[in-house]
């Protein structure tokens, strides 16, 4: 009989799984809570372009997102890039794109300049990562670095990303992050390669998301899920939240189109309530699918959740307490992340790292690596900013950032200008990466949860690298390898 499967979340991690699930013969239906799938890899309109929400590149030692991108039929669309790294410390834009610029790198002096190269260099040959995983990262980078050089590049860098938790934080954090940049540069390719997809994750999602509903894969967005439980019969209920009202009380079909493709949403649940699913792509004739009216629910043989443990948690009354207090206690970063389209380029770096007090924690200029044409010949540029969930950040307006943050630019380059701007917009989300403390894997709860049936994976399940897309994707094809094969 075949087995009726729940996904609960359309990120890399949920659509992997849910090919894999479709491929092995089960019927697979796939809960978004946003309006559009991809997760974090979603995108958005900036000015008159569809492009990535958040920036992602792909390395050329990505195999696991090379071969799903490869598998969707979209290998051929890879487009490769040498790119080059800026630093920006003591007020002052430095190259840092080679072992020359290195060594001239006026900030620190020959001796701190050679033990960070050997730190970096002994890092990408460290194989045990648990052992790093028992100190802090502070504690490894000053005893291998030095103190001076840690409180000049490696705390700014740490603080950039991870804010005050850099102090909980373990040193194999570090260690992943050298191993995935140290594993572009020796991927066969000799030279430092990052690479896109032509037309970018728009395009990727878009022929995702038509092949997943080619394999049988029933794609409700809109649908929040508010109760999943296991049932007397050993089915599991899952209740989906209650639909919004909205003012047009006739259901209708809303068709989604980019660039490349073009698919269509339903945004329906039942008149003047709110939720969609995903058809097929062109359809001749238009179908409505209605979902059921609040209250309702589905059930399933088996449901796995790719959100934030902590929002699992929620979902699931049925958890063992000691489980739900593993769950809620995982920490997370977020990112309030600033796109700007602009007339003109920043530099040509592709990241900027940045040392000194600014704004934003880096700068990436997706137009270092991306031809301008698919931007229409403006520049994309990425202002992250990762900070704590309840960081007050999350609460300004929008106006309020802008200003921020264009502030701060006209401070770090001269020859900006807000007039240059074409476009600006902020992308907020609480709960980004787990942030992996000191023997943080020693108390990960396992992906089989208490509630027979019911799964939880997600990137906290991610405890030997970073989260990136290409990890998630491996994630996802570990874990259905593994229940393949009990």
């Amino acid at each position: 009989m075949k087995q009726n499967i729940a996904i609960v979340g359309s990120g890399f991690l949920g659509m992997t799984l849910a090919m894999r699930y479709a491929d092995a013969g089960a019927k697979v239906t796939l809960f978004e809570s946003a309006a559009e799938i991809g997760g974090l890899a979603s995108v958005w309109d900036i000015g008159d372009i569809v492009w990535d929400k958040h920036y992602h590149v792909v390395l050329a030692s990505d195999r696991h997102t090379r071969n799903i991108i490869e598998e969707i039929g979209l290998g051929d669309e890879f487009r490769w890039v040498e790119t080059k790294t800026g630093f920006y410390t003591d007020g002052e834009l430095l190259s840092m794109s080679d072992t020359m610029e290195f060594l001239k790198f006026k900030p620190l002096d020959i001796i701190s300049k050679l033990r960070l190269g050997a730190t970096i260099f002994y890092a990408s040959k460290v194989k045990n990562w648990k052992r790093l995983e028992k100190i802090t990262v502070e504690e490894w980078l000053t005893k291998l670095s030095g103190k001076k050089t840690f409180e000049k590049m490696w705390k700014p860098l740490l603080k950039a990303k991870l804010g005050e938790a850099y102090k909980e934080t373990a040193a194999s954090f570090i260690w992943a992050t050298i191993q995935r940049m140290y594993s572009a540069r020796n991927s066969g390719m000799k030279r430092e390669m990052f690479g896109y997809v032509r037309g970018g994750y728009a395009r990727v999602l878009e022929r995702f998301g038509e092949v997943l509903v080619e394999k049988g894969v029933e794609i409700r967005l809109n649908s929040r899920v508010a109760k999943i439980e296991r049932l007397d019969s050993g089915k599991i209920r899952v209740t989906p939240a209650a639909a919004r009202r909205h003012k047009d009380v006739k259901p209708k079909i809303v068709p989604q189109e980019t660039k490349y493709a073009k698919y269509q949403t339903a945004a329906v649940t039942a008149p003047g309530f709110s939720a969609g699913f995903m058809t097929e792509p062109n359809l001749g004739k238009p179908t409505v699918r209605q979902f059921p009216r609040n209250g309702s629910s589905d059930i399933f043989d088996r449901v796995i959740l790719t959100c934030p443990s902590n929002v699992a948690a929620k979902m699931l009354p049925q958890l063992e307490k000691t489980e739900r207090q593993d769950l809620e206690s995982i920490s997370y970063q977020g990112i309030v992340c600033a796109s700007v389209l602009m007339k003109c380029s920043l530099s040509n770096y592709y990241v900027t790292n940045i040392t000194d007090d600014t704004p934003f924690t880096g700068i990436i200029e997706m137009s270092a690596i991306v031809d301008k044409r698919e931007f229409n010949g403006n520049a994309l540029i990425y202002l992250p900013r990762y900070v704590a969930p309840d960081d007050e950040l999350f609460d300004k307006t929008d106006e309020e950032i802008e200003r921020y943050f264009l502030n701060g630019l006209e401070k770090m380059y001269p020859k900006f200008r807000k007039k240059d701007v074409v476009a600006f917009k902020i992308s907020r989300v609480r709960q980004v990466f787990p942030i992996p403390t000191v023997r943080y894997s020693e108390g990960l709860s396992a992906m089989k949860s208490s509630v027979e049936g019911v799964h939880i994976v997600n990137s906290s399940h991610i405890v030997n690298g970073t989260l990136n897309i290409n990890e998630t994707v491996a994630l996802a094809e570990n874990f259905f390898s593994h229940e393949l094969h009990k």
